[in-house]
């Protein structure tokens, strides 16, 4: 069977399991679920989702929010047993969680594996000793590698997690970790932007002058450039940037937030892109190009508010850019008009 679509039924878990309180973390705020999780209310959120999920479609159950392995594990189980019937009627292919690098064991491994475990996400946030430890981690990096190597060597597939902008975070530390994350060998990353939100350590140093966040600017070109360092090792990247909702928008006290941030990142990338195409370009007296894309990549090629194409307008003094969604495949062409 052909499946249509993947959905992940997430279930926050937020602070359960975290034995820090990281400087940067507000899990109530960051997922919008204000209470504990309880095995009755997990139930419900399983009953109300399958009710409306096609047989066709491609589902995973995901604990998110907190550290899933650093939970009593009686308490864990619960949740896992809670899965096994969709996993066992095949209305869900498998388990995916996050947690934290110094909550994993061979023994723990062993449980989840038992349960249909799929996908294990670490929450590394950085490869930096400094920043580790300027975040509160209350992990080190041999944690982290630990944990990677017992994971591949178990067959669940291993995310990683990472965070720019932290306390004591530069463009080079931020680089130097990505390329770590790549030595790690994982299968899969998520890039997160730091963020300042309400009730945090992170808010206390920011209003006390101790802490500032990146710019909106210094984000998606840090992303920009992690990005593609990715895509060349192969490592498929899920997200950049915290997912949209209202309850994270209004706790957001400072940062790099942008509800479309990851497309600003793809358009940097494609705004490169097609400046290095047209350095190469004797443009003579013309003062028009047109540039051909495919229909899915116009809104990333042209920019937010037409960003890329006036720039390109103003670097390369060009009275018009018109842009044609007429290619089946590839990214751009650029001819003179």
């Amino acid at each position: 069977m052909n499946k249509t679509r993947h959905i992940n039924i997430p279930i926050f878990i937020p602070h359960m399991g975290c034995p820090h309180a990281c400087v940067f973390c507000n899990q109530k705020k960051i997922s919008g679920a204000h209470s504990r999780q309880t095995p009755m209310r997990v139930k419900e959120i399983l009953e109300e989702s399958f009710s409306t999920i096609s047989e066709k479609d491609d589902v995973e159950i995901a604990f998110f929010g907190g550290s899933f392995t650093g939970i009593p594990k009686e308490e864990m189980v619960t949740y896992l047993k809670l899965a096994q019937p969709y996993i066992k009627a095949g209305k869900a292919n498998g388990i995916r969680l996050s947690t934290r690098p110094d909550t994993i064991s061979p023994h723990i491994l062993n449980i989840l594996n038992n349960y249909g475990v799929t996908v294990i996400e670490l929450g590394v946030q950085s490869l930096d000793p400094e920043v580790l430890l300027m975040s509160k981690r209350g992990h080190n990096i041999e944690d982290v590698t630990i944990a990677c190597s017992l994971i591949r060597n178990s067959g669940i597939s291993l995310g990683i997690q990472t965070m720019l902008g932290l306390p004591e975070d530069n463009y080079e530390k931020a680089l130097r970790t990505a390329k770590a994350v790549i030595e790690l060998k994982p299968d899969m990353v998520r890039i997160y932007p730091t963020l300042v939100i309400k009730d945090t350590l992170l808010e206390e140093y920011y209003l006390e002058g101790k802490y500032s966040p990146l710019s909106l600017e210094q984000a998606v070109e840090w992303c920009a450039d992690i990005l593609l360092l990715y895509r060349e090792a192969g490592i498929t990247v899920l997200r950049i940037g915290l997912q949209d909702s209202d309850t994270l928008e209004s706790s957001i006290v400072a940062g790099p937030y942008h509800p479309a941030f990851g497309e600003l990142v793809e358009s940097r990338i494609l705004f490169r892109k097609m400046v290095q195409s047209l350095d190469s370009l004797q443009f003579h007296n013309s003062k028009k190009i047109i540039i051909r894309t495919c229909p899915q990549l116009v809104s990333k090629l042209v920019g937010q508010k037409r960003a890329n194409i006036e720039a390109i307008k103003e670097k390369y003094s060009l009275n018009e850019v018109v842009v044609r969604a007429d290619l089946e495949d590839g990214e751009f062409i650029i001819d003179m008009a």
